[in-house]
């Protein structure tokens, strides 16, 4: 393994970084092929039938017509569909229950999907309808506690709360949300005997190489999955949905490779949803503004399928030094699809209340928001005693807020006037847990001069052909153009889904470490072969550096890497290696830091609100990317203001059933909504987290920004809005 010394000493400001993404050129270019566009031959194409109650069973299902239709190879359905090893899953046909509308409970295949389609329509479904519930604040009072955990105390609450100067105690609420990413789900599926091959749009080949393999009772190894690209993510591909082992099975029934792509309409229930929340948030202080009392109790729906849980006081446990603390997760059980990891899942809901709290019991103690921040600043985790692996929020807070402006901010509402606009600044902390997990890689170095590395992760857009090119030459000393990278392949070595903001924190010291081994074996072939200027040198004082070897203590001594290779048969050097979790991990703590700052200008008339600025600073470790890094910083602070202003999935109360399952309806910022992104990282290394001092990025962008908007609004306005999303008619109401 790397050392940490080496990698603090690393003169890493010589190498040059990846000025462009290394994905780029083929994404533009159209060369880049997602799942549904790999050319297979013979190819059929399954449309999934969804059901359209929300609870009971399917009586019948009459497929005579269907089946009889043009280019029709065949129906399954519950009453025809092959056993899997999974059972009781009721998204892959192995029963006839019904548990909320919109669940597969057939699929047609054809020769096209309009075939297909049409096909579907003349299906004649039967069901047996029992008595539904799919309207969460009806079933409110029915919430019960989750199955297991989901309570937390610490210290003597109720004391706390007997001696407390100012209490805030107010009902947050965040409605369900639907991840649209641009590719929706897709899969191709192909049967070799027992070996089964398939392109997937996925946030984990690993898990769906594991999945299929337990549907099918087949060895891994007898699971190919490929995913070189994945057109967006943001946690609904990190679970392995129905679709995916539905045209499994569909190409096996078929005895020919099918084509499954979910339709935009089919991204609503099938494949998971954030759960809405109904956050009671009690805080009490002492009048210096000490927190003697952090009380959340954050209430979702969960699905009949299984116990998802919106993780909404997660942050609220350890964002703020509380002498005392009480949180709960109750449960309310809906005939809904289940819920999913979203973008900051749990994080990105529970700041929303908490952070809007804090804010509210600022003002009741006459106090600037940042400074009430700061009192209660946790200097460690407050939940084990635990020391931060690293943490730099002070200087979070006051980068963003000098670049900001926030000295400017009036305290009193309304003060701020352009014209007609009432103008409101608003600020919110951002924090997302650090989590990496084992990561192996393989790296060779070739006749040519070039590079390989191959890792068995996969890139949703975040750019992780980038960083990890960008890895292997920085250990390499070498121009990371010449790095080939693949990736999205369950031939390669494995890797862990990328999920939870742990791709680059998890896969990029294992590409190090590989390039670091394979670069040691390089110098020992050079110092032991006769013909080498490096001859009879001890390996650990031979470098690399642009192609070249060369002796440390007299670089005159040097050749380069291809005229030795090609001394020694031209065969690659080869290392692979594998990332580990830090031994200590137990005995810290690590999650990622930053303060976010909004400006928003309100018209006085109609209440329609803009967005002007958001300013973040964040503590993240080290940036292995500037580009890519600010980029997915910046993309999650548009999903804060789309999850302030705009997201909001609506069921039918009766049916329950997604009314704006399209995106004239589900509403998303387009690019007249979103004016200046200003996003910095403080850039201190976390060496203690990982080698590379690196922690993900890709989630806390949208973690606080949604709060730091309301308080915005509220500071524009004097109208407090606790139910999101904020709308033109909530803010008359307020």
């Amino acid at each position: 393994m790397i050392s940490i010394d080496e990698v603090a000493t690393h003169p890493r400001s010589e190498q040059r970084q990846l000025d462009h993404r290394y994905d780029g050129i083929a994404k533009v270019t159209g060369r880049a092929k997602y799942a549904a566009e790999f050319p297979v031959e013979n190819v059929a194409y399954a449309y999934v039938v969804q059901s359209t109650i929300p609870a009971g069973t399917i009586a019948s299902i009459d497929q005579a017509t269907a089946s009889r239709a043009s280019g029709v190879y065949s129906i399954i359905t519950p009453f025809n569909a092959p056993k899997l090893s999974v059972p009781g899953n009721v998204n892959i046909l192995q029963d006839t229950n019904v548990l909320y509308n919109g669940q597969p409970i057939a699929v047609v295949v054809a020769r096209s999907l309009p075939e297909a389609r049409q096909a579907a329509k003349l299906l004649h479904i039967e069901y047996k309808e029992q008595p539904a519930k799919v309207d969460f604040n009806a079933h409110l009072k029915d919430a019960r506690p989750q199955k297991r955990g989901g309570t937390t105390r610490r210290g003597d609450p109720e004391a706390a709360l007997a001696k407390a100067a100012v209490v805030v105690d107010q009902i947050y609420t965040t409605p369900i949300q639907n991840h649209n990413p641009m590719e929706p789900h897709a899969t191709i599926a192909s049967w070799d005997g027992d070996k089964l091959s398939v392109y997937d749009a996925t946030q984990g080949i690993s898990g769906v190489q594991g999945s299929l393999s337990r549907a099918f009772s087949i060895p891994p190894a007898n699971v190919h999955v490929q995913c070189p690209y994945t057109g967006g993510g943001f946690g609904c591909k990190g679970y392995v949905w129905s679709h995916t082992i539905l045209a499994a099975m569909a190409a096996k029934v078929a005895q020919r490779p099918v084509k499954l792509v979910l339709g935009r309409e089919q991204m609503f229930g099938p494949v998971g949803s954030r759960p809405n929340t109904y956050q009671r948030i009690k805080l009490a202080a002492s009048t210096d503004g000490k927190l003697l009392l952090t009380q959340h109790d954050s209430t979702c729906y969960t699905s009949l399928i299984s116990d998802w849980t919106e993780g909404a006081t997660g942050q609220t446990q350890l964002l703020y030094d509380s002498e005392s603390l009480s949180v709960s997760q109750p449960l309310v059980d809906l005939n809904l699809g289940m819920g999913t990891w979203m973008r900051a899942p749990g994080e990105a809901t529970g700041s929303v209340g908490l952070e809007i709290a804090l804010d509210e019991l600022a003002e009741k103690l006459n106090m600037d928001p940042v400074q009430i921040r700061l009192i209660n600043y946790a200097e460690k985790d407050p939940r084990q005693g635990l020391p931060w692996s690293s943490k730099h929020l002070r200087e979070c807070y006051t980068q963003a807020a000098d670049r900001f402006g926030w000295s400017k901010r009036t305290a009193q509402t309304g003060q701020h006037r352009e014209g007609n606009k009432l103008i409101g600044y608003g600020m919110a902390t951002a924090n997302y847990n650090a989590g990496r997990r084992p990561s192996s890689a393989v790296v060779r170095i070739l006749p040519n001069g070039r590079v390989f590395v191959g890792v068995g992760t996969q890139d949703l857009g975040t750019g992780t052909y980038t960083i990890i090119a960008q890895t292997a030459a920085d250990a390499l000393f070498m121009d990371p153009t010449l790095v080939d990278v693949k990736i999205g392949d369950t031939t390669l070595p494995p890797s862990g889904g990328s999920g939870g903001s742990t791709t680059a924190a998890s896969v990029c010291p294992g590409v190090y470490d590989a390039a670091v081994q394979a670069r040691l074996k390089l110098a020992q072939l050079a110092a032991a072969d006769t013909q080498s200027p490096l001859h009879g040198a001890v390996a650990e004082d031979i470098r690399t550096k642009d192609g070249k070897l060369f002796l440390k203590s007299s670089p005159e001594k040097s050749e380069t890497i291809a005229t030795l290779i090609a001394r020694n048969g031209n065969t690659p050097v080869e290392a692979n290696a594998t990332s580990e979790l830090a031994k200590d991990r137990e005995s810290f703590s690590s999650h990622s830091w930053g303060a976010i700052f909004a400006e928003v200008a309100v018209d006085a008339d109609t209440y329609m609100v803009q967005v002007r600025r958001m300013v973040g600073t964040y503590d993240i470790g080290t940036l292995i990317n500037q580009k890519t890094g600010t980029s997915q910083l910046m993309g999650g602070v548009v999903w804060g203001v789309s999850m302030a202003l705009h997201e909001e999935t609506l069921i039918d109360p009766i049916y329950g059933r997604t009314v704006n399952e399209n995106f004239a309806e589900y509403h998303v910022p387009v690019n007249a909504d979103i004016h200046e992104i200003d996003v910095t990282a403080v850039g201190i290394p976390d060496y203690k987290f990982n080698p590379l001092g690196s922690r993900g990025v890709g989630e806390i962008g949208i973690t606080g920004a949604a709060a730091a908007i309301s308080n915005a609004i509220y500071n524009a306005t004097g109208k407090r809005v606790r139910d999101f999303p904020i709308t033109v008619d909530k803010i008359m109401k307020a």
